[in-house]
């Protein structure tokens, strides 16, 4: 913007705009979910496809019910998604569950919409799940709970879907946030204020310390999932794990580092398990492990500093063999549950 305007006037903050009683106070619950599996596209944000593949998955589908009937049961609610595939599966998933929800798309007929918004406008425990549309230029003052049953990386977009439950009316004072894509973590709580001024005169430093809050930077979320190996594990919702982060806290708590690599052979112990219907199987899963489990140990190896070439080979033999000695010391437990 600043290639076209001289300067930026800024209106009041959400905070200032609650604290004056012309908008809702918002509570926020967060579910962490792993992106990994997100790709960008030409214009920034995260493409239809891959979110479509990530949130129509059956993991995700569960974690939404689950997050909706834990922090919204009875409520209102406008879910937000990023593609019309996620959106017709989550109709599908509320229905089994006997949820009075709707479905709304930018393809859906003019009178159908305006049916779908009277019906969601009328009934009180409604459930809208929605794709590319009520964004902007929506007021429905009788929602009582906004999902983000997506991901951006628009900071614009993120302030605009939370901002359609944020109506007030007499009787309602509060709304709640469920945020399934990690959204609050990247741009901070929707009333925390925003330097606006300082992203329209430095818009550059802006976005990089955006994606530095993201994470984006740290060595976790640099490694991707190969799309090939996530589908592997429909049933596993996080696969990744964290070398680094959990090396500092054994430090921290004054416990021994090779903790670390036994927590994350139980984590994949478990994920094996979980999408394996035999043993066979899961120690098949064991092996299609092997590029993140070479990762994970040069993470390991990395934080220990001095650690020798052979000491890193023979770690990587003994992680595989220990997995699946695990899988096999745990499979018939699982296999009677």
């Amino acid at each position: 913007m600043k290639k076209h305007y001289k300067s930026l006037i800024t209106g009041e903050n959400i905070a200032s705009l609650i604290a004056d009683g012309f908008l809702a106070q918002p509570k926020s619950f967060v579910y962490e979910v792993e992106l990994n599996s997100l790709k960008t596209g030409i214009h920034g944000d995260y493409t239809v496809s891959s979110s479509n593949e990530l949130y129509s998955s059956q993991p995700m589908l569960d974690l939404l019910l689950r997050a909706y009937q834990e922090n919204a049961t009875g409520k209102k609610t406008l879910i937000f998604n990023n593609g019309i595939e996620t959106s017709l599966k989550v109709q599908e998933a509320f229905n089994a569950a006997g949820i009075d929800v709707r479905h709304l798309d930018n393809k859906t007929p003019n009178e159908e919409r305006k049916e779908i918004l009277q019906w969601f406008k009328k009934t009180k425990n409604a459930v809208l799940t929605s794709v590319s549309l009520l964004t902007t230029g929506f007021d429905e003052p009788t929602i009582q709970n906004i999902i983000l049953n997506r991901a951006t990386t628009s900071i614009t977009l993120y302030h605009q879907m939370i901002g359609r439950g944020s109506r007030k009316l007499t009787s309602k004072k509060t709304f709640t946030i469920i945020d399934l894509g990690n959204n609050i973590q990247r741009f901070g709580e929707w009333q925390q204020p925003v330097d606006w001024k300082f992203a329209f005169d430095h818009p550059e430093t802006f976005a990089k310390q955006m994606h530095y809050q993201s994470g984006a930077g740290s060595a976790v979320h640099s490694h991707a999932l190969s799309a090939e190996l996530r589908a592997q594990f429909p049933k596993t919702l996080e696969m990744t794990f964290d070398i680094e982060g959990y090396f500092q806290e054994a430090i921290d708590m004054d416990k021994k580092p090779k903790t670390v690599i036994q927590q994350s052979i139980r984590q994949q112990a478990r994920m094996c398990l979980d999408n394996a219907e035999t043993l066979t199987q899961a120690i098949s899963l064991a092996e299609a492990l092997t590029p993140e489990i070479d990762w994970r140990v040069k993470q390991y190896v990395k934080s220990l500093d001095n650690a020798s070439k052979n000491y890193k080979e023979w770690l990587m033999e003994d992680y595989q063999n220990r997995l699946k000695g695990l899988i096999i010391k745990l499979y018939p437990k699982r296999h009677l549950d």
